[in-house]
């Protein structure tokens, strides 16, 4: 079985789909001038805006959805996979996609919000929604509906449980059995609950665990200050080939850097619509720039705090195409969270196996109740069709058994899966994205327009002849004028009870 999902994984992840993902974000970002840049401090404002109105979720909440899918595994353990086969160097490529990436969030997000539906009284979107509604590709959006729920159902959660459960046996020497047991009756209290209790958990763990991770690898950053220059200089020197010991394997920077930063961070990759869809605003931009933000999140912070400690540390390896030895800072330690743990560890004996597991409990484990949402928001898509409410409990029986599936098993095998997952997602929304751009900018240009002028940015697509944003020709008027309803009902019992008779 190996053997064959490594020969699947080998075609999906070919050179190709490195030089899409590199070339897509170049091309968006200069086609929108470098807007990840420009509104930097804009994006930063729009995190603390409320929602729009009751139905949705807030901006921030919204946010933490995302980041419960893009800070997860690929952050610890991903970074570790990166070094050990691209060298110091992929570290560098890591961030050249979190950059480039940010504009490939940003128009896939503001096409989520342009083209979402309100189902079940939960808004709902994603590239399955925009490619039918903007391109009018049926057969495509089916197609990536099916990629997506089987990646996120069924082959990206067992990576998450598996480094749960390498972690939980190097730090307490629990079996990955009742790891498995652990998580699986966890996420299922969870994901029974709905939209609302994924994202009040989310919104709480998120933001607190990314901060306490972030706060303690900059202690140890500080700790060997004096070494900081040598690791950026190293980074940077293999990223180009120009260090002596990884100079041979340049190339393997590059391809390990954009799979793991993909793998991390998610830009382009389709995952982050169907969150930020989620978003209760009153213009697609506004969540289209949060989504882009939060790319920087992931791997400009959190990735790099990882990739700090463990070279700053010396605990990573690094082998070769031939899998000959190009450096050994750790014996007998499988890649992984047991690079980091290593790290932490050797500072901070007794404390730093236990914080990392800690850590990437809360990272995996809310990152696979974002896969359980991004899935289901996918059957949610083919079942206006299909109309099949047993789609949903197969879902949850798929979740929980790739979890449990995923935390036994070895990590190479269940990273094998997941690269799979996630590469056949990125061949397919990148595609959709380069074909739908213009509307999203399209979109920049009107929400600037109105900023500048000192409007908050209502969203017309009949100004814009964008056809299809089906809720915001319709969906959304009906909310506002319910709204307004509710205000003016409100006034006149209030009226009442001051005894005003004249607007009863």
């Amino acid at each position: 079985m190996e053997s064959i999902v490594s020969a699947v994984n080998d075609v999906v992840w070919s050179p190709a789909l490195v030089y899409l993902c590199l070339g897509a974000g170049l091309f968006l970002s200069l086609r929108g001038g470098f807007l990840q840049l420009r509104h930097l401090r804009h994006m930063w404002q729009l995190l603390f805006q409320p929602k729009d109105n009751v139905t949705g979720v807030s901006s921030f909440q919204a946010l933490s959805m995302t980041l419960a899918g893009r800070v997860g595994t690929g952050n610890i353990a991903g970074v570790a996979t990166a070094i050990t086969f691209g060298g110091p160097g992929a570290v560098f490529w890591m961030w050249m996609v979190a950059f480039l990436g940010a504009s490939s969030a940003f128009v896939e997000s503001t096409l989520g919000q342009i083209y979402k539906e309100k189902i079940n009284g939960e808004y709902r979107g994603g590239p399955a929604f925009y490619i039918e509604k903007g391109l009018g590709i049926k057969w495509f959006a089916w197609l990536f509906a099916i990629v997506t729920i089987f990646s996120c159902g069924l082959f990206l959660p067992g990576v998450q449980a598996n480094a749960i459960a390498t972690s939980m046996k190097n730090a307490f020497g629990i079996t990955p059995a009742i790891s498995a047991g652990a998580i699986a009756a966890l996420l299922s209290f969870i994901v029974f609950g709905g939209l609302k209790r994924i994202a009040a958990f989310t919104t709480l763990v998120v933001p607190f665990m990314a901060q306490a991770y972030v706060i303690f690898s900059l202690v140890i950053v500080f700790m060997h200050i004096d070494m900081l220059d040598d690791v950026v200089s190293l980074i940077v020197r293999c990223a180009f080939g120009a260090d002596a010991a990884f100079g041979a394997i340049v190339g393997m920077a590059v391809s390990w850097g954009v799979k793991r930063g993909i793998y991390s961070n998610e830009a382009g990759q389709g995952t982050g619509p169907h969150a930020s869809s989620a978003a209760s605003v009153s213009h697609p931009v506004k969540q289209g720039l949060v989504q882009a933000f939060s790319v920087y999140v992931d791997t400009l912070l959190v990735c790099s705090a990882t990739a700090f400690m463990i070279l700053i540390t010396g605990s990573y390896n690094v082998v070769g195409p031939d899998n000959a030895n190009l450096f050994i800072g750790l014996k007998d330690v499988a890649t992984g969270p047991a690079y980091t743990q290593a790290a932490v560890e050797g500072l901070m004996p007794g404390f730093g196996q236990a914080f990392i597991a800690i850590a990437l409990f809360f990272f995996a484990f809310t990152t696979v109740l974002s896969y359980y949402y991004i899935a289901e928001t996918n059957v949610c898509y083919i079942n206006r069709k299909l109309k099949s409410p047993f789609l949903f409990v197969i879902l949850k029986v798929f979740v929980m058994s790739s979890c449990i599936f995923g935390a036994v098993k070895t990590a190479d095998l269940a990273w094998a899966v997941g690269d799979i997952g996630v590469g056949l997602m990125a061949w397919l929304n990148i595609i959709a994205i380069i074909l739908m751009h213009k509307k999203a900018f399209l979109c920049l240009k009107d929400y600037e327009k109105q900023l500048a002028i000192g409007l908050d940015p209502v969203f017309h697509p009949e100004k814009l002849r964008i056809r299809g944003a089906d809720y915001w020709t319709g969906g959304r008027a009906e909310e506002i004028r319910d709204k307004e309803r509710a205000k003016l009902s409100s006034g006149s019992r209030t009226d009442l009870e001051g005894g005003n008779i004249l607007n009863v």
